[in-house]
């Protein structure tokens, strides 16, 4: 087996597997809406993704790694319907409570994946996505777990490749210790360039509220590939 074969069989999580008991409307969105506008995550699936064919028209894609409850993914798909916003998560409740989000607003620029969001990367072809946003990542606070964060070179390398020349990496956390960490990492990557940040790129997540509530302040990193 190849270095190559041994990580897509054993990848490295950048999440907790997360679990929790759907709501009667979760899982009635989601025995109606799941066929239509679900993609189920594979580890080491490599066959190449077909975004045009997955929302039914050749639409600028959206990637959103780790939508918790998807109430600012559907927000920002409502007021951005040119664009097609493919949201993948691990929370089996928030994905519940995004496709009822989606069938609620009647959204059809909304695709839901479920499993580890750098797995589904590996199949979406460089240069494929208007935009990738990783809100909120787990931060892995203690040391020997800073192998499993989402924002470090390996990945921010395929992260960047995914996206089509001018397109952004939008990164936020509220832990200040990865916010120094992530912004190395990003700035350090020789294919983007920092952007200012963007106070109205996104509606306010429960992230932000709480954060705000306990005083703690939210980082922004907006970088676009050049």
């Amino acid at each position: 087996m190849s270095d190559t074969e041994t990580a897509a069989a054993r990848p490295i999580r950048t999440f907790h597997p997360r679990r929790g008991r759907m709501s009667t409307r979760h899982a009635d969105a989601h025995e109606a809406l799941w066929p239509s506008l679900g993609l189920t995550v594979t580890d080491g699936d490599r066959t190449p993704l077909d975004l045009a064919g997955l929302f039914g028209r050749d639409v600028p894609v959206v990637l959103e790694i780790g939508f918790g409850m998807g109430d600012a993914t559907a927000a920002m798909a409502a007021a951005d319907p040119g664009r097609g916003y493919l949201g993948v998560e691990v929370h089996t409740p928030g994905i519940g409570n995004l496709l009822a989000l989606a069938g609620e607003l009647e959204l059809d620029n909304v695709r839901v994946a479920h499993g580890d969001a750098m797995q589904l990367v590996y199949r979406i072809s460089p240069g494929a996505l208007d935009a990738v946003h990783v809100f909120f990542p787990d931060p892995w606070p203690k040391a020997r777990h800073h192998k499993r964060r989402l924002i470090q070179p390996s990945n921010v390398a395929l992260l960047r490749e995914r996206l089509r020349p001018g397109g952004v990496l939008h990164c936020a956390t509220d832990w200040p210790e990865y916010a120094e960490a992530m912004a190395e990492t990003l700035d350090a990557d020789p294919g983007l360039r920092r952007l200012p940040a963007d106070p109205h790129g996104q509606p306010e997540t429960k992230f932000e509220r709480r954060g705000a509530a306990a005083g703690r302040p939210i980082t922004d990193l907006r970088y676009e590939r050049h």
